[in-house]
């Protein structure tokens, strides 16, 4: 009888555990099948969630995370809550010590180009002595608008200045330009404060702003400032993260990225 007993606790152990190695391994079978993915709404979003039904068909589940600013994506990667993120460029990535030490890009997709906006004036030329220009306040963006100023001849930089030049970089300003920097996603309210604004390609689609017909001043199609997706280091050949990669550099979403933008989104491959 106590043989028996044993016999049957024994049995009793051996099942508990096996039903726990199975819920284990079930368990992270459910997780390499999702990919979560933190983007900016527009475009990044709207392409993440374009390719979704593509992912699926390869048993991916793809969860798409919206933010509307630039650091909490990065952090959250960082803190594993997020596989990746897809919202920025390099000079951005790397305007940040951590972020570029511990996180990586994966693979580019498209270029916004970054432009000049006003909604009191219709025509560079017609920006008035002093004018007040909004620009972003992180060191990559803000360095970008100044740049953009600069090749338009608008201003010009201290020699080196380089992506992450600042308004005390300023060496020639002949219209007396005044800088107030702001987040780069309240740029497109400020409009109505301010005489012209530099806006991001995403933030100028979500305030319906077309780059390409709205714009004062706008980037060249050589622009450096590619978007890219953002992963931990060493997870760049993560299986889900070269299926991510292949859905969204596809002539699915290059068609796409043609249609629905007008220009204000390019794709790079």
């Amino acid at each position: 009888m106590k043989k028996t007993l044993a016999s049957l606790l024994i049995a009793g152990v051996l099942a508990l555990a096996l039903n726990h190695v199975v819920e284990a391994k079930g368990n992270a079978e459910k997780s390499a099948s999702v990919i979560s993915v933190g983007a900016t709404p527009v475009p990044h979003a709207e392409l993440l969630n374009l390719i979704k039904e593509d992912l699926a068909a390869q048993g991916i589940t793809l969860r798409v995370v919206e933010f509307t600013d630039y650091v909490q994506p990065n952090v959250a990667v960082l803190a594993g809550d997020l596989d990746a993120n897809f919202f920025q460029h390099i000079p951005y990535l790397d305007s940040n010590e951590e972020w570029s030490a511990k996180l990586v890009s994966a693979f580019g997709v498209h270029v916004e180009p970054f432009g000049l906006y006003s909604t009191k004036y219709k025509n560079i030329n017609d920006l008035p002595n002093g004018a007040t220009i909004a620009i972003p306040n992180d060191p990559s963006n803000g360095g970008r608008a100044l740049l953009l100023l600069q090749a338009k001849g608008l201003i010009t930089l201290r020699d080196g200045a380089g992506l992450t030049a600042t308004s005390r970089d300023v060496t020639g300003n002949p219209k007396n330009f005044r800088f107030r920097e702001l987040e780069a996603a309240q740029l497109p309210r400020s409009l109505q404060d301010v005489d012209a604004a530099t806006i991001n390609g995403n933030y100028a689609l979500e305030a319906g702003l077309n780059p390409i017909r709205d714009s004062l001043i706008i980037e060249g199609a050589d622009s450096p400032y590619v978007n890219i997706v953002v992963v931990q280091k060493g997870k760049e050949n993560d299986s889900r993260v070269v299926a991510l990669r292949n859905a969204l550099l596809s002539q699915k979403v290059k068609n796409y990225i043609n249609s629905q933008y007008n220009g204000g989104v390019a794709a790079v491959f």
